[in-house]
């Protein structure tokens, strides 16, 4: 949706608040069940991911280092499987430049 500069949610926040505040409710706002919705790290927080739930769509968040104690389990669990449960399977990394941002 950003590459093709399609916006399917938009709230505004207030001049005291920031999108943190305000993103957990939009997935009450949109008709997903059935989605997959997909959100930036800023998105990676448990009352939004229980939000989509709510809604029946399933989710993709993204993960930053930031995120402490979850960012290790989820890394140390993929370092797991690569090395064990993925053995000899292919697996493919991707990362590409976007606004001056990896990704």
């Amino acid at each position: 949706a950003a590459e093709n500069r399609v916006v399917l949610g938009q709230i505004k926040t207030s001049d005291k608040s920031n999108e943190i505040t305000e993103v957990p409710d939009l997935p009450s706002k949109l008709d997903i069940k059935g989605a997959v919705v997909t959100i930036d790290a800023m998105g990676c927080q448990k009352a939004i991911a229980a939000n989509i739930i709510k809604k029946e769509a399933d989710y993709v968040l993204a993960l930053k280092g930031n995120q402490g104690r979850l960012h290790t389990a989820i890394k140390d669990f993929f370092d797991i499987g690569r090395e064990e449960k993925f053995k000899g399977s292919a697996i493919s990394i991707t990362k590409k430049r976007i606004k001056g941002m990896v990704e």
